[in-house]
């Protein structure tokens, strides 16, 4: 069973390394040293960043190795320095960069060797630490992916469409009251705030059965939705108003029509595609419009989670098998979201699609800690987040890699923020 997970975490290693050389090998160093967009690190930051992660957790602390490059610590420190400012830092270049994070991997793959695997100490329970640098890189990786989409310039990356709609799927279904299981208390690699498992009751509801498209949503601007302050909550129509929002993300009004850029390459909006790059408060105007609103966080993990004649929670809507490519677009296998109905495999019992993969989900819920949360193994993965101006949003995204993705996983971010890959469905009362 040691060798199986020493193997096993081997894979996830070389399979979030390889992403990473892929988003930073596809472009020249010019690029890798730019900031694209104040909201993002320059993307050679993330690749040393990751390998300076690594270093901490899996050389120094599970290894108990030196050093490597202490001198660099303070550089990588998230929380020491802003993205914005990250740029004017003396950083790493790109060959000092890949040599130093090629350096820490052949340590780790050393530690992981050598290293006992057992309930007695939390970190190495299940491969958790290594598992946590794992769903650390393939974060960076979604992010860096993010800041490739914001890059000006000609394509750099490619991958192949996704799959077309299975069925056709639409309208509402119920989700009957009572009582489920959130969280969890058994998944090895789960980070601390999707901790401890804790029953919810959960009033009846409706949910959509798929993501809101961008057909959906050009029925809302058609209708003026961004020109009518009825839809809009106070700070989401401040908002609207200040920055000056009419579109999703990178939408282009065109004499025909709706564009958008993906990725270097410029093409019409289709509309039977999730819409994606809206904000918080562009969900919410759209739910009002539509006499609805978002989910609870509460709502979204029942109805994704929840298995009526089973009566218990599962791990994902399809049951507790980890994603294959037939049940979610997940793990940049494509670059851009399936249209509805492109997954029927991967529907829930009660029938709702597409819960995990194509894009975020904005939630109304805020970020906070679940009854009985306890920080692990630092308070400044989530506990420092707690409270704050965020929104949870639940599901991953296609840029979102397995390791990395499940049931439970909780996202946030500020509602104003449009550059992830966000999206969402509706929900109303029962």
């Amino acid at each position: 069973m040691t060798d199986d997970l020493r193997l096993s975490i081997a894979a996830d290693l070389e399979r979030a390394r390889a992403r990473t050389v892929l988003l930073t090998d596809a472009v020249d160093d010019d690029d890798l040293t730019r900031q694209h967009s104040p909201l993002m690190s320059p993307l050679v930051w993330d690749l040393a960043h990751v390998g300076n992660q690594e270093e901490l957790w899996l050389v120094r602390d599970v290894g108990g190795r030196d050093p490597l490059r202490q001198d660099i610590d303070e550089l990588y420190d998230a929380f020491k320095h802003s993205r914005r400012d990250r740029p004017g830092l003396p950083l790493l270049d790109p060959a000092e960069a890949r040599a130093y994070t090629a350096q820490v991997r052949d340590k780790v793959f050393d530690v992981l060797d050598r290293t006992r695997f057992g309930p007695e100490s939390r970190l190495l329970d299940g491969g958790f630490a290594f598992g946590m640098i794992v769903q650390h890189e393939q974060q960076h990786d979604e992010t860096m992916l993010a800041t490739h989409q914001l890059r000006a310039g000609a394509p750099v990356l490619t991958a192949p469409p996704p799959p077309r709609a299975r069925q056709a799927v639409s309208g509402e279904v119920l989700i009957e009251a009572g009582r489920f299981t959130m969280g969890t208390d058994t998944e090895p690699w789960a980070l601390d705030n999707e901790r401890p498992a804790h029953p919810v009751d959960v009033p009846a509801f409706w949910i959509d059965t798929a993501l809101i498209t961008n057909g959906d949503y050009l029925a809302f601007m058609d209708a003026g939705g961004y020109d009518d302050p009825r839809w809009w909550s106070e700070r989401g129509w401040a908002h609207r108003q200040s920055s000056g929002l009419e579109a999703p993300l990178h939408w282009i009004r065109d004499s025909g029509g709706w564009l958008h850029r993906r990725f270097g390459r410029v093409t019409p909006v289709a509309p039977d595609e999730p819409v994606v790059h809206v904000c918080y408060f562009e969900a919410e105007a759209y739910a009002a419009w539509a006499g609805k609103r978002l989910p609870t966080e509460a709502e979204w993990e029942k109805a994704a989670r929840w298995d009526p004649s089973a009566g218990r929670s599962r791990r994902y809507p399809w049951g507790d098998d980890p994603p294959e490519a037939r049940h979610a677009n997940l793990g940049q296998r494509h670059l851009g979201p399936a249209p509805a109905g492109a997954y029927p495999d991967g529907a829930s019992p009660q029938g709702v699609h597409q819960l995990i993969g194509d894009v975020w989900e904005w939630t109304s819920s805020g970020f906070h800690g679940y009854p009985g949360f306890a920080a692990f193994p630092y308070r400044e993965y989530s506990e420092v987040f707690f409270g704050g101006d965020y929104r949870v949003l639940r599901g991953g995204s296609f840029g979102t890699d397995t390791a990395a993705c499940r049931g439970t996983f909780r996202n946030w971010d500020h509602p104003i923020r449009r550059q992830i890959f966000s999206g969402f469905r509706c929900a109303r009362d029962a």
